[in-house]
């Protein structure tokens, strides 16, 4: 499979753009019909091309077939189906009963009227589930697009520039690939609505591009998601067993990776010495070159991760070989020190520092003076202390004594909270975020007996 990807033209995003304004004024998209139609048709083509699917992300970054089919064919094609099952019932107008008795014959009533055409720019990590999560809801919500996939997983973008004009309204949705230039390109134009994956530095590129349009923003972006072990009233080894897990899913190249833990003290020998044996477990001749874990995707973010290797002043606990083939195998680090290298950025990769701290009020510290995360993992079975992250911490999404599965809970809003983004997705959260709340109400001739003193004459008249 060649790894040389086709990048659109000036010219054809220019077309592109016009196109899908031309498509989505003359009401095509409006019909719900010709919307479930096309969201049947979306889950067709993910199932259809499964196999070339697999291949193009083995290709681009050897991502496991189970990982693909579990976590970027099977949920979009899924959901996409189910949004077309549910489209009846999220579209039907909202008839609002919460009024004055003297309003009621007004009817008033929210629409949900489609936005217009999306610009949706996807990462690459996850380039399917990314790509499409957005998408179905803008064709639930009645709305065009332009779809952006990342150039860094070539084959993927190469094989959805393929696929999307044979299954989907090719005047409705259009594929663009490129890098920056035509990224740049794409957001100097005019969009009903912007859907950006990826990290808050392009974030911010973005922002001040769609401010020149007054442009409405998703931003799904990721952040450094903390751990918290709660010794003394968790399964220390089923923690350890699930927390890798959720950091082994794609090399730890995942928005919502465990990106460092916080075990308290006393149980962080107990802890690592779990995890180490769970990894024996998981690959007794560890994971590097096995088909069920995957590479780093670029040379560039391979010596990156090399870089914080060497960075790093914290003990290494196992693991940190490399292959010289972009293969990073899982490595721990103990008593990490919170101005430690690995504590900077998102790591985005399968390290995973393990800072210990001596009270659960330092813990809820820790996390409360770094920006809000995506996603914050608390291991405990004690009630009073979930309710303490509850109450004092703020993150994206709460997630008790597992990693990774919100992903799976489609009826769940996911979203992030400053610096970790901001907007909704999963099912009818992604299709609210392509609708406008459309007020309408429809005053009746009888309601004069009410309106009427607000006329100047009767009003004087009156005085």
């Amino acid at each position: 499979m060649s790894s040389t990807l086709k990048y659109t033209s000036l010219e054809e995003i220019a077309f592109a753009h016009e196109l899908v304004h031309k498509t989505f004024k003359a009401g095509t998209t409006r019909p719900l019909e010709w919307r479930k139609q096309q969201l049947r048709q979306l889950a067709r083509m993910l199932r259809e091309n499964e196999d070339a699917i697999v291949a193009a992300l083995q290709a681009d970054m050897k991502k496991p077939a189970l990982e693909t089919i579990s976590f970027e064919i099977n949920p979009m094609a899924e959901r996409s189906f189910a949004s077309a099952e549910m489209l009846d019932q999220w579209a039907q107008p909202e008839r609002v009963e919460d009024v004055p008795d003297w309003q009621k014959s007004w009817a008033p009533t929210i629409h949900k009227a489609p936005k217009g055409p999306a610009l949706i720019i996807a990462p690459w990590n996850f380039p399917v589930h990314l790509l499409f999560e957005p998408l179905i809801g803008a064709l639930a919500a009645g709305c065009t697009a332009v779809i952006k996939p990342s150039e860094v997983a070539p084959h993927n973008a190469a094989l959805m520039a393929e696929l999307v004009p044979k299954y989907l309204d090719h005047s409705a949705v259009r594929v663009v690939n490129g890098s920056v230039p035509e990224t740049t390109r794409l957001l100097e134009l005019k969009w009903a609505h912007i859907f950006y994956t990826g990290n808050s530095k392009v974030a911010r590129i973005v922002s001040a591009a769609a401010a020149k349009h007054l442009t409405p923003m998703t931003l799904e972006l990721g952040g450094k998601s903390p751990v918290v072990i709660d010794g003394a009233h968790t399964d220390i080894a089923l923690a350890a067993k699930r927390i890798l897990w959720g950091k082994m899913n794609n090399a730890g190249q995942v928005c919502v990776a465990p990106d460092y833990i916080l075990v308290d003290r006393a149980h962080q020998d107990a802890f690592v010495a779990s995890l180490e044996e769970a990894y024996r477990d998981f690959y007794p001749d560890g994971a590097l070159g096995k088909v069920s874990y995957a590479d780093i995707v670029s040379q560039s973010h391979y010596d990156r991760l090399l870089k914080l290797l060497k960075e790093t002043h914290a003990k290494k606990a196992f693991g940190g070989k490399v292959d010289g083939h972009r293969g990073i195998e899982p490595t721990v680090f103990t008593n990490v020190a919170a101005d430690d290298a690995l504590l900077e950025g998102e790591i985005f990769g399968p390290l995973l520092p393990v800072v210990p701290y001596d009270t659960l009020q330092d813990a809820v510290d820790f996390i409360n003076e770094r920006p809000n995360p995506l996603s914050l993992y608390v291991f405990t079975d004690d009630q009073d202390v979930k309710q303490t992250f509850v109450d004092n911490t703020l993150s994206g999404g709460l997630i008790f004594n597992d990693t990774f599965t919100q992903l799976y809970v489609g009826n769940l809003p996911f979203s992030g909270v400053g610096e970790s983004g901001n907007g909704s997705q999963h099912m009818k959260y992604t299709f609210d975020t392509f609708v406008h709340n459309r007020a309408s109400i429809d005053i009746p001739p009888e309601a004069e007996a009410i309106l009427g003193a607000r006329y100047p004459a009767l009003a004087a008249a009156s005085a």
